[in-house]
């Protein structure tokens, strides 16, 4: 199991929401293919096919606690996959 899907199941557990790196998280939804842009501390995330658009500011270098539901919530109701990792290639 890849870091990355580790740190999906944290999220969708819901039982760490205030314990997850920013930078993690960031990653995380670049996996999903959302496009990113930042505008001063605020990095806002869309995707073609969801009609919401997360802007997210990090907390120290932590994710602030209703971000991570935020992104949770989105995971859930589109049934977002993880798309397949190229470093298992040998």
């Amino acid at each position: 199991m890849g870091k990355y899907e580790k740190l999906l199941i944290k999220i969708l557990r819901g039982t760490s929401d205030a314990n997850i790196s920013f930078s993690e998280i960031c990653q995380l939804l670049k996996k999903f293919s959302f496009d990113e842009r930042t505008k001063g501390d605020h990095y806002i995330f869309t995707k073609e096919g969801i009609e919401e658009i997360l802007n997210l500011q990090p907390k120290r270098a932590k994710f602030k606690p209703y971000q991570v539901k935020q992104v949770r919530n989105l995971i859930v109701k589109y049934k977002l996959k993880l798309e397949e990792e190229d470093d298992e290639q040998i």
